[in-house]
């Protein structure tokens, strides 16, 4: 069984700063990509950061130099660090995990987010 609990959201004042985590569940912590990615009302989901098991990232444009994810091997977690946050950021912030079969193909799990708001 697969399962992706993320945690840590909350509201934050703008230029404030927060973590958020993806706890991973079922084994597929060590051979997944990591992506965090983040929904505002009204609008589509869009990617945020990306990590793989070699710890190589990615980010959208406008977190770069504010977000770092990592990922944390002995705690089977992924984290979202936030800083300098701004209205902007606020969403419900997804965990999505990629992991790719032997025999092909692969397996997408999304966790059911975490609410960060930032706002005066």
């Amino acid at each position: 069984q697969v399962q992706l609990v993320e945690s840590g959201g909350d509201w934050v004042q703008p230029g404030g700063s927060l973590r958020v985590s993806c706890a991973a569940s079922g084994n597929i912590f060590n051979r997944s990509m990591f992506y965090w990615y983040r929904q505002a009302p009204g609008k589509q989901r869009n990617f945020v950061a990306g990590i793989a098991n070699n710890d190589t990232t990615n980010y959208e444009d406008s977190v770069k130099g504010r977000f770092t994810i990592s990922r944390d091997t002995a705690k089977n977690t992924v984290y979202l660090q936030m800083r300098s946050l701004k209205p902007e950021d606020t969403a419900v912030y997804y965990c999505h995990a990629v992991t790719p079969h032997t025999t092909g193909g692969f397996s997408s799990y999304w966790g059911l987010g975490t609410q960060v708001t930032v706002s005066s």
